[in-house]
């Protein structure tokens, strides 16, 4: 067995959720230098170069690159050969959190449902943990906001309704969307499973690189199809026009029941802040 100390965890946890929120990933950023060079309506590459302004600025004085620091989601692989010490996991990864985003001066947006009171302190975060072979623990952070989490939808298909159904739901959710979710955006979607983990694997499709493939020919065929039917409704850069709506589109796939076609829609913001750590 190895061990790994709580105070580890919550030094490592609170790191990320600075760096995720004031560090555009550089897969991101290729994004963004490729879309301003394809473009050719001038509202969408100005849009472009501004973000990229955000993002420099962002990386040189520490700032967030949004407002909306989000609420903290993360996708952890515990190792079965890995044992916590010092105290609970799940309360190290809350208390980097509460660290991260105090120390990073980061927007605390997690509040009661009800009251709409404030929990002050970024906190409880959603995490999803994963027991796998090995002795390491990997922590996958995202920083997920309120404006594209709020145009994501989850809906249960026929499954008659097949690639067809699912091609045309997707398309429609982003038409629908507009400018809100702050495009260009990144995608995620899952489909199969059960209506709950449809949600799941499509928010942990967008912890994927921009600039890989996905490893299933046909998968990665329906991923590209996809983002060049989202990039013809021409909604463009903040919803300004153009031909960059979604930077990509990830998708997941598992089995699911005879009778059910689960599928979820998670849209991420531009920003598409996530950082992961392995200790």
């Amino acid at each position: 067995m190895r061990t790994i100390h709580t105070k580890d965890i919550v030094d490592a946890v609170a790191g990320m959720c600075v760096k995720a929120n004031t560090e555009l990933p550089d897969d991101v950023r290729a994004a963004f230098e490729k879309a301003m060079a394809e473009e050719t309506s001038p509202a969408a590459k100005e849009v472009l170069r501004q973000l990229l302004e955000n993002a420099d600025i962002s990386a040189d004085t520490k700032l967030p690159l949004c407002q909306d620091c989000g609420l903290a989601v993360y996708f952890v692989e515990v190792g079965d050969e890995v044992q916590i010490e010092g105290g609970n996991l799940r309360d190290a990864i809350n208390e980097g959190t509460r660290k991260g985003y105090g120390e990073g001066f980061l927007r605390k947006s997690a509040c009661d449902p009800f009251s709409r009171q404030n929990t002050g302190d970024g906190t409880p975060a959603i995490i999803h943990f994963d027991f796998v072979p090995g002795d390491k623990l990997k922590i996958v952070y995202m920083a997920k906001g309120g404006g594209s989490e709020n145009m994501s939808r989850v809906t249960m298909l026929a499954p008659a309704q097949g690639w067809e159904g699912i091609k045309q739901f997707v398309i429609n959710r982003v038409a629908e969307a507009g400018p809100n979710p702050c495009p260009p955006t990144i995608i995620g979607i899952g489909i199969g499973g059960t209506f709950d983990h449809a949600a799941k694997i499509a928010k942990k499709s967008l912890m994927r690189r921009l600039d890989d493939t996905h490893p299933d020919p046909d998968i990665a065929a329906k991923e590209a199809e996809l983002k060049e039917a989202i990039n013809k409704l021409g909604i463009g850069p903040m919803g300004l026009g153009g031909k960059t709506t979604v930077l990509d589109v990830k998708m997941t796939v598992e089995p699911c029941h005879l009778a059910s076609l689960p599928l979820a829609v998670n849209v991420q913001c531009h920003s598409q802040r996530h950082e992961e750590v392995e200790l």
